[in-house]
């Protein structure tokens, strides 16, 4: 983030990743806008659950739940977690409810939304990812098991491999890069 590319910067002001530029006059930089445009033109898992009609509403209200409450306790937490303040054990009692929510939904079903992954399960791995690495002792000694079960899942596979992919910085080389092969 301190090599911002004067392309970037015009496509978008905001000066922050990702940043899909469409076309000349289509921007979007935001990631669960890019995540439902990209599923919008092609969802062949159906991540979007388009076959049940409130599935939809419910992701989107536990992703913004998740960017409105979980994610800044999680940032206090990881924080003070790495300069270690007297605060850790607070910020992390005010990121239990939202974990204990998800792992109740995964005592349910394999995925957040049933039996196979949906947009919720993807745009959540970073942010339990880094809850579970923030004290790794204490996430693993935790009565978290299918929340423990679901993260490993999503670290071992192919698909997390591929998507942790460290790619080149936006140059001025315009070399295209087609994600999703």
């Amino acid at each position: 983030m301190n090599n911002r590319p004067d392309e970037m910067l015009a496509a978008s002001p905001k000066a922050t990743v990702p940043v899909l530029v469409i076309d000349a006059h289509t921007v979007i930089d935001e990631s669960l806008d890019i995540m439902l445009w990209a599923l919008r033109q092609n969802d062949p898992q159906n991540l979007l659950r388009v076959d049940q009609a409130d599935a939809l509403p419910e992701i989107l209200g536990i992703i913004e739940e998740n960017d409105k409450k979980f994610k800044p306790s999680l940032e206090n937490y990881k924080r003070a977690r790495r300069f270690h303040h007297d605060s850790e054990e607070a910020y992390r009692l005010e990121c239990e409810p939202f974990i204990q929510n998800l792992e109740t939904r995964l005592k349910k079903h394999e995925f957040f939304m049933g039996a196979t992954p949906s947009l919720l399960d993807y745009a959540l791995l970073p942010f339990v990812r880094q809850f579970s690495k923030a004290n790794k002792p204490l996430f693993r000694a935790s009565a978290y098991t299918q929340l423990q079960r679901w993260l490993n899942h999503h670290i071992q596979s192919r698909l997390f491999a591929k998507a942790m992919f460290k790619y080149p910085l936006w140059l001025e080389c315009n070399e295209t890069i087609v994600f999703g092969e």
